[in-house]
């Protein structure tokens, strides 16, 4: 995908590895963050193309991230429990896509190809 990158936050190591896994298969960049301070020190050192950003994280909101994360990085953010409230923030806050956990590998590489096209 011409080297475009993609960080991963997620506090689920095994959502890591496996979106880092199907990721670098279609030819991405893959950097990884658990938390979300974690996330903020790469965002600040590095440009990435797309931000794959979980709600839930063990030191803040996922959505209190997307104001801090520069305009022309792709933001997704990620939930496993769906709300009303998060969808709106999310809009409100910068995210270019909404997405309900699971997400199925293929769907994630056709909406990460939509974002970036």
């Amino acid at each position: 995908m011409d080297n475009k990158s993609v960080l991963i936050v997620d506090d689920d190591k095994s959502i890591l590895r496996f979106f880092m896994l199907v990721l670098q298969r279609k030819g991405y960049k893959t950097d990884t963050a658990e938390t979300g301070k974690e996330a903020l020190e790469k965002i600040n050192s590095q440009f990435y193309d797309v931000a794959l950003i979980d709600v839930v994280l063990p030191d803040m909101n996922g959505l209190d991230l997307l104001k801090r994360i520069p305009p022309k990085t792709k933001k997704i953010v990620m939930t496993g429990t769906a709300s009303e409230e998060n969808h709106k923030r999310a809009q409100t806050e910068g995210a270019n896509v909404y997405l309900l956990k699971p997400i199925r590998p293929e769907e994630l590489l056709q909406i990460i190809a939509n974002s970036l096209s």
